[in-house]
């Protein structure tokens, strides 16, 4: 054939560079190839030591793409690896090809035909083989040693953005399987699983399974120690994110000054002390989740640009002038009443409707009847495994005392509670078992009876059995009925219990309930039984 005109090449250079996808550019190449030359077989393979790797083919069969050629056993290769320039076979060459048998449009061995290999590099560095065959004797013999080395340079270029891409792709594919692999690492080391059986968890886990999917933001409310970052990552590890970051935000612990820094980011000189570029909160959780913990924190001037930021989903870093598009979705924590916020001025109004597109309340611990031997039994098993003994068990007395404690601190307070415990109750237990008792309780009972000194005398009852029966509440004379019925509920209870001397098993006889059910209605009612030892029960 003639030697390829240089409007050819131009054209298949510019054919390239449309193609930006990785087997895209390959499959162009050798099209484009096959236009400008006239072959029967075009193999691009990419070099991998000792092996060449197939990526792209036209003119064999398709098991080719499977196959590994290791070089050293094929002449042919090592030949056109021997040398930086291109290699044109005689026709007549003795030396056996390594697509004998494999080319469409023939069947066994390779007659007498024309065979040109390049070897490609980049930066001196080999990187693959571009092989052309074709079945009729010299077809290549006319081709000019300048275009050969252009078509080298050429798929060179192409095969090495090809590499860079694919190592890109699967750079990319490691991160997120990387910041799946933390945020999945993060909620075990947090406890991953909502722990709880109560009726009120239990609208708590539908209202995150509802709302997880969705890109609605969330604001996630309750008291202190209640849980609510364990449901703002079981939010984000539900959503279809989860393979992206979850980044976290304290807004209480952000200074007023940096605030705009933090969340946006800055550029180098932006302000004093500013002496590099830095990524802010809200470009490190693109694609992912942004979790904005005690909003309620926030300044009214920075509440303003975070509102332009949910509206538009584009930020603006500090000393920059452009734009920039984000795609973060915003989970909101807080224990203030933003509701109240609001009214006080504290907290604009068009801000809190757009974190607040789905609210989700994390009930407190006092109120979740049956959750806290759960929750007990979690901790328990936690610390085993933090502090290397065989086994954490607790009596049954302590995990009653547990029940009807009214958890201020909530689920928070409880795991620091066991936790005390169990260090209290290690140095007299052997064999790396851990048994809790009621003396391991020492630190609960003054944190209860400071919350008792804290606590309205008409609706917390302490039942001490040898204190005599104090006057209780009169029965009110008008009012709501739930009103009445609670106070005659938690008359009768108390006069039972203090009867019964804190015997709660026999308090439910007498008033023909189940134990459970009496303990939850003299938690919900206030009631609790105060354990003391007096001194003639030693003797």
């Amino acid at each position: 054939m003639t030697d390829v005109s240089s409007t050819a090449l131009l054209e298949l250079s510019v054919d390239l560079s449309k193609a930006l996808h990785t087997p895209d550019r390959f499959l162009r190449l050798i099209d484009a190839l096959r236009k400008i030359i006239v072959c029967d077989a075009v193999v691009i393979l990419e070099y991998q030591g000792e092996t060449l790797k197939p990526l792209a083919q036209q003119g064999l069969s398709q098991d080719v793409l499977g196959r590994r050629f290791i070089w050293r056993e094929h002449p042919r290769f090592i030949e056109i690896l021997k040398v930086h320039t291109p290699t044109l076979f005689p026709s007549d060459s003795s030396l056996p090809d390594p697509y004998d048998g494999l080319i469409m449009t023939h069947e066994g061995d390779l007659p007498v035909h024309a065979c040109l290999g390049f070897p490609l590099f980049h930066r001196d560095q080999l990187i693959g083989v571009l092989t052309l065959d074709s079945l009729t004797p010299g077809a290549f013999d006319q081709i000019g040693v300048k275009t050969l080395e252009v078509i080298a340079t050429i798929a060179s270029a192409t095969l090495q953005s090809g590499i860079m891409m694919a190592l890109l792709e699967n750079r990319s594919y490691l991160h997120q399987q990387v910041m799946s692999e933390l945020n999945q690492e993060s909620l075990k080391r947090e406890g991953a699983e909502l722990i709880g059986e109560s009726d009120v968890m239990l609208r708590l886990k539908r209202d995150i399974e509802l709302v997880a999917f969705s890109q609605y933001a969330v604001l996630v409310q309750g008291e202190t120690g209640v849980g609510k970052e364990l449901v703002a990552r079981t939010l984000h590890q539900s959503s279809p994110r989860a393979h992206h970051p979850l980044v976290h935000v304290n807004c209480a612990a952000l200074p007023e000054h940096l605030i705009e820094s933090e969340l946006f980011g800055h550029v180098k000189g932006a302000f004093t002390g500013a002496e590099r570029d830095r990524t802010g909160k809200f470009r490190l959780a693109d694609g992912g989740t942004l979790l904005l913990d005690e909003i309620g924190e926030l300044p009214l001037a920075a509440q303003a640009k975070l509102l332009r930021v949910l509206q538009n989903q584009e930020i603006q870093p500090v000393g920059q002038d452009a734009s920039e598009q984000v795609d973060v979705r915003i989970i909101a924590a807080t224990n203030r009443d933003l509701t109240a916020e609001v009214d006080a001025g504290r907290f604009r109004s068009d801000l809190y409707h757009r974190l607040s597109v789905y609210p989700i309340t994390v009930p407190p611990l006092r109120l979740r009847e049956g959750d806290v031997p759960l929750l007990v039994g979690f901790f328990a098993e936690q610390l085993r495994r933090k502090i290397g003994v065989e086994q954490i068990a607790i009596s049954p007395e302590v995990i009653q005392i547990l029940e009807h404690y009214t958890w201020p601190g909530n689920v928070r307070e409880l795991e620091h509670v066991i936790s005390c415990a169990a260090l209290r109750a290690r140095p007299r237990c052997a064999d790396q078992r851990i048994y809790i008792e009621f003396g391991d309780l020492e630190h609960l009972e003054r944190r209860q009876n400071a919350s008792k000194s804290n606590a309205s005398p008409s609706c917390v009852h302490s039942i001490t059995a040898h204190d005599p029966i104090p006057e209780l509440e009169a029965l009110p004379a008008q009012g709501s009925l739930k009103r009445m019925t609670e106070v005659f509920q938690r008359q009768c209870i108390y006069r039972v219990l203090n009867e019964e001397r804190g015997n709660w098993a026999a308090a439910a006889r007498r008033l023909e309930m189940d134990r459970a059910n009496l303990t939850r209605m003299a938690k919900r009612l206030g009631i609790h039984v105060a354990r003391t030892v007096h001194k003639s029960e030693i003797l």
